[in-house]
């Protein structure tokens, strides 16, 4: 600890300046990561949201099987 104490203390003024910068951007940049994704501010929007399961595979492969199953049916009607 006191090693750091000693550092700031031989900063020259454009070291501090550089600092004030680094960290005011490291400020915005933060804020900027905290705000939720496509401007959604409104909490009653998310309200009674949830995440997909890790079921949600098993809904994409029958989507696929009736697609598959509907085409297959349409060929073999068509001869």
């Amino acid at each position: 600890m006191a090693l750091f104490v000693q550092q700031n203390e031989n900063r020259s003024k454009l070291q501090e300046r550089v600092a004030a910068e680094l960290r005011a951007k490291a400020k915005v940049r933060a804020e900027i990561d905290t705000k939720l994704p496509d401007g959604i501010e409104d909490s009653n929007y998310l309200k009674d949201t949830k995440t997909t399961t890790s079921l949600a595979w098993v809904w994409i492969v029958i989507v696929v099987f009736v697609i598959v199953a509907t085409g297959f049916f349409m060929v073999v009607s068509s001869k």
